[in-house]
Parts: structure tokens; C-alpha cells; sequence
């Protein structure tokens, strides 16, 4: 790794290579950023960033100040179950990704200058942070109570999600509407997170006889997730509507660059498409593939992913094999890639 003085990011130049391949220059070409969601954590995430940047350290302790909790302690020195429950976890991402951001912001020579942002889910309210739409102090609470809510949700209406591995996505979601029907009761296409990798969500006698059928159809695996909320199914209507109340009593102003919406995967330049992307997102589906296609049809060919891992970077890689999408390290060789 190369190191650089204070003050100096490192800079990808030609005679560079990632991932094997020849990486252009990417300061001459418009860039977007994005932002993982929920299951990025780990026990040790933002420690190494932490070490390597005051401004990341900061902004860490600045999340323990507004929540009231030491949320750095738990990042650093788990325990996982504690870490991974989505109470603790959303706050834990954001916080990371936007340390992230800001320590690779404060030691470029000027301003990064996104042509686009997007984040994954959760990682919306990072995109907003870094847009200059959302306060940091106003995303944590928001994404506190969002963990909250959504746990609630998950105890009250108990639902399950499964990732479907080499299934396309018109097929699935007609696996779905059957086994809604015959089920009696509901599962859709969640997280097209990129071809041939999309999450389904839903009532579990419905998720189960999708995932019977999905392996019918010729999908190569079928993975049952870790969770007992049906997240970004109608199963989260009652959820999303609260929620939808606070952020509508949250300051919000048009970002400085557009935010792809995991929704319609068009851009947000209004205060008005925040607040109705934000409202909906626990109950509505997640299309990462249209997202980055979207950026890519843009003009966008070289990505940022600024947060814990690097699980967007393999995401984007099938959406697109052309892109390439770089992390913290990259951009500054102080840094960790992926938020450790």
C-alpha cells in the first residue's frame, strides 16, 4: 500500500490496477458514491477507520453522543448477536459509512463532487447525509427509530426472507404471485439486488412454498436469511406509515447532488421525493440493479463504496462488468477499504 502525505488522497492513475485490471483515471471522470445496508456489520467494523482518521474517530463519537449510547464500544468489541440485532445495526452502519465519507472528504485537496449518490435500503440515509439533504444528527435518529420500529414489526407480524440465487426476476416474481395465492397469504420480490441474486419477503408459509417453487423453476439455491422481519414486503405497511410520520416531522432539504431512489431508481432532486421515497422504503421492494443501471446510463463508470465490507462492490460488478467500483484505501491509502 502507498502511503501519502497528510492533506493528499491517493490518487488512481493508469499505472494502477484493481482487481486485476487496468483502472482509468477516475478524477477525470464523473463518479458516484454509494452506501451498504443492513448486514454489512461486524465485530471490529470502524476500529482500523477509526485508528486512521481523527475526522472518522469524530464522527463515531459523535453517534454515541446523539443516540446516548456507546455505540462505538459494541462496534468494536461485539458482541455479534448485540451488534446484529437491527436496533443496533442501523445506527452502527450509518455511523461507519458516514465516518467514511467524511475522512475521505477531509483529506482531499477540495470537494469529491459525486455527480450521484445512492445508498443500499438503509444506505439511503447515508446518501442523504453525504447530499447534504439530512443532518447526520437527524439520519441517526431517524435510522434508530427505523431499527426500533422495524424490530416491533418483526415481533408483532413475524415474517422471513430468502435470497434466490440463478432465478431471473420475471420468473421469481411469478413464483411468488402463486405462492401468495395458494398460500393465502403474501410474499414478493424484495431485493433485486443484481441479476441472478434477489431477496424474497413475506409471510412465512407463503416464502416457504416460493422457495419449493423457486427450486421447481431452476433456481441453484435457495437461502433462508437470519431474520424474522419480512423487511421491504406489504407485511411493513403498519411499520412504514409510522415511520413515514417521523420523517415527515424531519428537517429535509434538496441535496446538493441527485439520490438515486431504491424505489423507481430515478434520481431525487426534491424535498418532496425524499420524504415519499423514505416513507415507503420499509414496505417497498429494493432494485439495486436498476439503480446502478440508472447511474450507469448516466455516464457513471466508476463507483465509491464508502461503509462497512465491500459487498456493494460484487453487487455492482454483475450488474455492470464494466464499472469498477473503488473503496476509502483506494481513494486514500491511509484508510481501510470497507469501513474495518
Amino acid at each position: 500500500m502507498v502511503f501519502f502525505p497528510a492533506g493528499h488522497a491517493a490518487p488512481i492513475n493508469h499505472s494502477q490496477e484493481k482487481d486485476g485490471t487496468l483502472v482509468a483515471d477516475w478524477q477525470n471522470q464523473p463518479i458516484a458514491l454509494v452506501f451498504p445496508g443492513q448486514g454489512a456489520q461486524f465485530v471490529g467494523m470502524g476500529t482500523e477507520l477509526a485508528a486512521a482518521s481523527s475526522v472518522a474517530a469524530q464522527t463515531i463519537a459523535e453517534a454515541n453522543d446523539v443516540l446516548g449510547v456507546d455505540l462505538q464500544s459494541l462496534m468494536t468489541n461485539g458482541p455479534a448477536e448485540t451488534l446484529e440485532d437491527t436496533y443496533n445495526a442501523q445506527s452502527a452502519i450509518l455511523a461507519v459509512s458516514v465516518a467514511a465519507y467524511r475522512a475521505v472528504q477531509s483529506s482531499w485537496e477540495g470537494d469529491l463532487n459525486p455527480a450521484m449518490v445512492a445508498g443500499h435500503s438503509l444506505g439511503e440515509f447515508s446518501a442523504l447525509v453525504a447530499a447534504d439533504a439530512l443532518s447526520y444528527a437527524d439520519a441517526l435518529r431517524l435510522v434508530r427509530e427505523r431499527g426500533r420500529i422495524m424490530k416491533q414489526a418483526g415481533e408483532t407480524t413475524p415474517g422471513a426472507m430468502a435470497a434466490v440465487l440463478g432465478l431471473d426476476d420475471d420468473t421469481l416474481a411469478t413464483v411468488c404471485a402463486e405462492a401468495s395465492s395458494e398460500a393465502g397469504s403474501v410474499v414478493v420480490v424484495a431485493n433485486r439486488n443484481c441479476p441472478g441474486q434477489t431477496v424474497i419477503s413475506g409471510a412465512i408459509s407463503a416464502l416457504e412454498l416460493a422457495a419449493d417453487k423457486a427450486k421447481e423453476r431452476g433456481a441453484k439455491r435457495v437461502a433462508r436469511l437470519n431474520v424474522s422481519i419480512a423487511s421491504h414486503s406489504p407485511l411493513m405497511a403498519g411499520a412504514a406509515a409510522e415511520f413515514g410520520a417521523l420523517v415527515a416531522s424531519t428537517a429535509i432539504q434538496a441535496p446538493k447532488m441527485p439520490v438515486v431512489a431504491n424505489g423507481s431508481a430515478e434520481p431525487m432532486t426534491t424535498v418532496e421525493q425524499i420524504v415519499a421515497e423514505l416513507s415507503a422504503q420499509m414496505a417497498a421492494p429494493v432494485n439495486w440493479t436498476g439503480t446502478i443501471q440508472r447511474m450507469v446510463a448516466a455516464g457513471i463508470r466508476t463507483f465509491v463504496e464508502l461503509g462497512p465490507g465491500t459487498v456493494l462492490a460484487g453487487l455492482n460488478r454483475r450488474i455492470d462488468g464494466e464499472t469498477t467500483t473503488l473503496t476509502a484505501a483506494d481513494l486514500d491509502g491511509r484508510l481501510p477499504a470497507g469501513g474495518k
